[in-house]
This record gives C-alpha cells, structure tokens and sequence, in this order.
C-alpha cells in the first residue's frame, strides 16, 4: 500500500486548449494515487474535505479504485487555474480545507508514503509523526509548503525556513522549476545542476527537479542523470510533477538502483496524464512501459 497525505482539491481549470467547465478533482496527493492505481498499485489518499464536496469526492474515490481516509472539516479546498498561452499560469483560491490531523495506523506497513501537500495542510509537527510512524522511503512534493494565500485570493509562494529541517526525512524530494528557485535561489532552467545539487544539499537521499518539455534532473549526490521528456501535444499541464512522481515510485520500487529507469517511467506517465484534463486521463502500466522504453533507447 503507497500511502499519500495531503487534501484532495476540486479545481476549475482554463488553458488555451481546452476547460473543465466546472471544478474537477485533483490534488498533488490525489494525483498521484489516481496515476498509481492505474499503475496497478493499491493507493490510500489521507486529507479533508468539507461537506459540499464529501458526496461527490466518495463516489469518485471509489470510481477510480483509490482508497481515503478523509475527515469532514468545514470547506473543500480548490483552485481556479488560469494558464496563457507560454504555459504560465495563475491559481486563485476557491476554498480551504483544514490541516491534517490523523496518521492512521496502517502506514506504517506503507512500501512509501507521499507528502504532497496543495496549500499548508501537511504541518512539520505531521510530517515529524508519518515518519516516526514507518520505516518506508517518504517522498515530498512541496508544492504546497511553499503556497501562501495573498491579496485577492490569488496564491503567491515563499520559502519557509523550517522546510530545512524536515527535509533530511524525506528519500526523494521532487520540485518544478518554480519551486526549485524558490527553494534555492537559483532557476533551474540557467543552471539545472546547481539548482539539483543545491535542493540535494537540504539533505534529503535524492533531489529530483522537473523542467517540463525540458525533462528532468535527478541527483542522488554522486551522479547527476539527465532525464528526457517525452514528447507530447500538451493539453492541460496540471498534474504533470504529481504524475511524474508516480511513475518514479512506481519504477523506483521495484528497482531502487536504477534512477535514470525512474526517471524516464516519471516523464512517461506524466506525459499520458497532460494530453487530457481533468482525473480521468487514461493512464495504463503498458502505455506507460511503451514511452518508457523510448526514452531509454535515446
């Protein structure tokens, strides 16, 4: 079982090619255990969710083959997504759902656990209890570490300077580019292995840094692999870091070695998820290994 902390979201997403037309489920968290359900993997999503959307978000986890543990708190949280046409985007908020609380019991037979928070609902005090609760690898995603809520609703991101403590915790952290620029001053896209070596040095086992049509850079502090993208027709980009991250555990757990095979099932499951928008992008283990291998073959 792959544990995974933080909120599930419904979103309202608007890109030049396409929209939802109404809020749709998502989340880092939730997104990734859609990906790795599909991936074969038996998921459990830990979060809150008010009680406009508790119906709705049950029926779904259900449809999707994912197991929650969601508590009622007042609100469901949810963003508006707002992309041009450079792929820059705005998120402005359309709801909170309260903190996380409980670690349940069962993660600590967990193969990994996600910390993939979407907006301060994973404190460093929780963060602190999952890892005291399992022996299993923890994989953060810090998106929404780095999220705070500024004029006008509209989310604006800094560095929390607590972030380097928990940090060394965690096995893999994996970051975009914005992130990693503003957990470590440098933009990733001028100078990628100073950046990787930089969000490495915080001391987690393995930085990961994700560049979009760029790929990625992984860092275990011995050798830096270059991660192509696969090439793809980008329809909506949300989701794509979640989705990256579950095709990495995916491969990284049955072969923890091998971190450039990680990498590229990372860039091959994402690359099926932004063809399409919304959580119903059809993610299969085989389309997955066909992209896969072509990007090993590069």
């Amino acid at each position: 079982m792959i544990f995974a902390f933080g909120n599930p979201v419904y979103d309202y997403i608007e890109t030049p090619a396409v929209t939802t037309g109404e809020r749709v489920l998502s989340g880092c968290s939730t997104n990734g255990c859609l990906a790795l359900a599909r991936l074969g993997h038996r998921t459990t999503l830990v979060g809150r969710i008010g009680a406009d959307y508790a119906q709705r978000f049950q029926s779904d986890m259900a449809r999707y083959h994912v197991a929650e543990q969601a508590e009622l708190c007042e609100q469901t949280g949810g963003f508006g997504l707002i992309y041009d046409s450079m792929g820059n985007r705005t998120l402005d908020v359309l709801g909170v759902a309260a903190p996380i609380e409980a670690v349940p019991g069962a993660v600590e037979t967990a193969q990994a656990v996600i910390i993939g928070p979407i907006l301060q609902e994973t404190s460093f005090e929780l963060i602190e209890r999952v890892r005291a609760a399992t022996p299993a690898p923890l994989f953060l995603d810090p998106q929404g570490l780095l999220r705070q809520i500024g004029p006008h609703g509209r989310i604006e991101h800094f560095f929390p300077p607590d972030l380097a403590q928990i940090a060394p915790l965690f096995h893999v952290i994996k970051a975009n580019e914005l992130e990693t620029e503003v957990i470590t001053g440098v933009n990733p896209r001028e100078d990628g292995p100073e950046a990787t070596r930089r969000l490495k040095a915080l001391g987690c086992t393995i930085a990961v840094v994700t560049l979009a049509e760029a790929g990625s850079l992984i860092d275990d502090g011995t050798h830096l692999y270059r991660i192509p993208a696969y090439a793809t027709d980008v329809r909506d980009p949300t989701g794509a870091g979640d989705t990256y991250m579950a095709g990495f555990i995916h491969a990284y757990l049955s072969d923890p070695a091998n971190l450039y095979r990680a990498g590229c099932y990372g860039s091959a499951t994402s690359s099926i998820w932004i063809e399409y928008t919304g959580p119903d992008a059809p993610i299969s283990l085989d389309d997955v290994e066909r992209r896969a291998a072509t990007l090993l073959a590069l």
